[in-house]
């Protein structure tokens, strides 16, 4: 007598309908959190992409006697990665606007592979009931470990900056990105669950997501009334931003670089005879690629320009010294020529400096084009004349200890010197003009942003945009912005403040994990033996 073999139980059609709908629920979302970012800047997309990446995770209980089946772990893998990836893709395509599509969908892959642990975890702490906060939890420490590895992290993408027009921006001073991505997505979550609970006309947990998300919205409103007080202005300080832009006619390497200089030395001049009297000169990075210390016509342009503006000038240029190449900001005064420098301390993997590059090689020619820079180690600060000033290099900018370290040390002002002249005229320029406003308002600080190409602007403490350039067009911006002495909360305990989520997330992840095993354990002791 033979024994029939038992096939495998399969999803029925039904499940896998509603996995679909799931993932094309979460593809939307990460679509919606992508115009978030500037330059669309619609921060409630951002907090309605969430919602909707929390219901596509979350059990769908419509009703006692037919309910949706929850997604499995692995459904929640691909809930997660599609998000993610949907975000990212619309994000970053100026990382390919030189290199090729290759590096933009590789990193934008690489990316969606840590919204995996969001989607796997998040399906298991939607089951909660209070499961909303717990996702908060568990989708701030996955950004603050994407933020963080490998190479120094990517955090470009995190979601606060797509929150700058919106009112969860007011608690920046209170608790950085970090603060806000975990307000952000407690708040999304938060209408996630009262969406779910309206379905399920469940009054109390209606009225429990409810009172959370007008938790999240009255804190933000009312952290916006206790800074960017006037009483933490100590003076006032004319600066002027250099634009000097770039040429795209087909010069070779040495002479786009000579073109440049003599193009931010040209409006230099300009400014100089316009009468404006700028009491600080901002150029960006990159405007002298070459070396003034090593050439002296390089040297003399400079020297000529500043004495023509007569002010302190913050020139961004390459330098070597014992220990390597140099990606540096350096002040000529009139009177007394080079002073302090800055070193950039924080460089881009894959652009100034190629990680793994042996092996990197084997899938692009392109990996010999990056970079070996080495970082600085100062405070972030420099002396123009009288002033104290905190300088964080392009990509410097999304890094929260570049500034918070420059304020520490004294800056009452700040400058976010930039080269985004490779990206053309992609979304990139935009994106991080977000983040100077961000640091604005998290310091408590002015920052005057200076690009080669544009777009320069200046930004007030409140974070708001005063002027701005054009892209791909030389000028200049002047104006008269405050000085301040105030160390805001974030300032002094955001990274603790950041630390604390990121623990409080790691408990959360660890208890569905544990409760999750000991449910699998439970359900096997008790299936049938065949």
């Amino acid at each position: 007598m033979t024994t029939a073999l038992k096939a495998e139980p399969q999803p029925d059609f039904s499940a896998r309908v509603f996995i679909l709908a799931r993932t094309l629920l979460a593809g939307l979302g990460g679509v919606l959190v992508y115009f978030s970012y500037e330059p669309h800047g619609i921060a409630a997309a951002g907090i309605a992409g969430i919602m909707l990446f929390y219901v596509a995770l979350a059990p769908w209980p419509l009703n006692d006697d037919n309910p949706v089946p929850s997604p499995s772990g692995k459904a929640g893998a691909l809930i997660g990665f599609v998000h993610g990836f949907c975000a990212y893709v619309l994000l970053l395509p100026w990382v390919g606007e030189f290199v090729g599509a290759l590096p933009w969908i590789a990193l934008s892959i690489t990316l969606a592979l840590w919204s995996i642990a969001t989607g796997v975890f998040g399906v298991l702490v939607t089951r909660w009931r209070l499961g909303y906060i717990a996702f908060a939890f568990v989708y701030v420490t996955v950004e603050f470990l994407l933020s963080s590895f490998p190479f120094g992290g990517f955090s470009w993408v995190r979601l606060a900056w797509g929150q700058i027009n919106g009112p969860l921006a007011h608690l920046a001073p209170w608790g950085g990105p970090a603060l806000i991505t975990f307000s952000a997505s407690l708040l999304g979550a938060a209408f996630g669950a009262l969406f779910l609970s309206l379905l399920r006309r469940k009054a109390h947990s209606i009225q429990l997501s409810g009172a959370v998300a007008s938790l999240v919205i009255g804190l933000s409103l009312l952290a916006g009334l206790a800074v960017n007080t006037p009483s933490a202005t100590t003076g006032e300080v004319t600066v002027a931003a250099v634009q000097g832009n770039v040429p795209r006619m087909g010069l070779d390497f040495n002479a786009q670089r000579r073109a440049v200089l003599n193009n931010h030395v040209n409006v230099t001049k300009e400014l100089g005879a316009s009468g404006a009297n700028p009491d600080l000169v901002f150029w960006p990075e990159n405007a002298s690629d070459v070396n003034p210390f090593r050439d002296r016509e390089a040297r003399d342009l400079i020297t000529g320009a500043v004495q023509a503006v007569d002010a302190p000038v913050l020139v961004g240029t390459l330098t070597v010294d014992e220990v390597g190449d140099r990606n540096t900001a350096v002040v000529f005064d009139p009177d007394t020529g080079a002073g302090d420098i800055h070193h950039k301390r924080y460089l881009q993997p894959f652009g100034e400096w190629m990680p793994m590059r042996d092996f990197f090689r084997l899938f692009s020619s392109y990996v010999d084009m990056a970079g070996d820079f080495k970082p600085g180690n100062g405070d972030g600060t420099v002396h123009m004349g009288d002033h104290v000033v905190g300088v964080a290099t392009c990509y410097e900018v999304a890094f929260d200890a570049a500034y918070r370290d420059a304020v520490k040390a004294g800056a009452q002002i700040l400058t976010t010197p930039t080269n985004n002249a490779t990206f053309g005229f992609t979304d990139m320029t935009y994106q991080q003009l977000a983040m100077s406003r961000m640091r604005a308002m998290e310091t408590d600080r002015a920052v005057v942003v200076a690009a080669t190409s544009g777009v320069s602007a200046i930004v007030h403490p409140d974070g708001s945009v005063s002027q701005e350039t054009e892209i791909f067009k030389p000028g200049y911006l002047v104006e008269k912005l405050p000085l301040r002495d105030s160390t805001t909360f974030a300032v002094r305990y955001g990274q603790f403040i950041q630390w604390l989520l990121a623990l409080g997330g790691a408990a959360v992840i660890l208890t569905a994990g544990l409760r999750a095993r000991r449910g699998y354990a439970s359900n096997r002791s008790q299936a049938p033996s065949n």
